[in-house]
């Protein structure tokens, strides 16, 4: 989809056929980036202008790939909230969102407040997260996928699924992945960037060292 600045809430409404109620809610969530970005740097100044395609429906379009029984979500660094808010306040259960900025944390209390969304933030590094199961694990122009799912293991169970969004080196970084995992992936075109795509990965396992030849 071409970036439109006149791109606005309704035409996110008919593209992805949310209530008015969870319109309402990412509109409340919407006011208030814009208010918090004049202060600190939530999203690029430069696609503030398109928030509605180039962070809400690019986020939203994640929402029909999980699956109906998920239960847990976790969202490595969730930064302005995308696309963990945009799914708890679309009605994923369970959402945690991990973000190491103390600022950025702050604005995602509020405005899952202001959005009435249920998550859990978690202000801190990854790294430093507490081991766990979730059914799902997303992230968006956060890092290559091969150190995406460094992070992402010890939260991984059998079933667990990945929804990482990527943009055109994807390629590249799944070349990189394959090197030291052994993977489920599926591309699918991104519904906002003619060069992104959404990668879904499932049955995640460490690709095992080759034995040494020395006696």
């Amino acid at each position: 989809m071409k970036q439109n600045p006149a791109y606005g809430p309704e035409a996110f409404q008919k593209d992805t056929g949310v209530s008015r109620e969870t319109l309402d809610r990412l509109t409340a969530y919407a006011e208030l980036l814009s208010t918090w970005n004049k202060k600190i740097n939530l999203v690029g100044r430069s696609t503030e202008a398109e928030l509605w395609t180039r962070h809400m429906l690019d986020s939203a379009q994640l929402f029909p790939l999980i699956p109906p029984e998920t239960k847990s979500l976790l969202d490595l660094g969730s930064g302005a909230g995308f696309p963990g808010l945009v799914l708890a306040i679309m009605g994923v259960p369970g959402v945690q969102m991990v973000e190491s900025d103390q600022r950025k944390c702050a604005f995602l209390r509020e405005a899952a407040r202001v959005a009435k969304a249920s998550v859990l933030v978690h202000a801190k590094r990854i790294e430093d997260l507490e081991s766990q199961k979730v059914d799902v694990v997303t992230a968006r122009a956060l890092a290559p996928i091969d150190q995406l799912l460094d992070w992402s293991e010890r939260f991984l169970g059998q079933n667990s699924r990945c929804f990482f969004l990527k943009g055109q080196n994807v390629e590249v970084e799944l070349t990189e992945t394959y090197k030291r995992w052994t993977i489920t992936a599926d591309q699918r075109p991104s519904r906002t960037d003619p060069r992104g795509s959404i990668v879904c990965i499932n049955e995640v396992r460490r690709v095992q060292p080759e034995p040494s030849s020395n006696p």
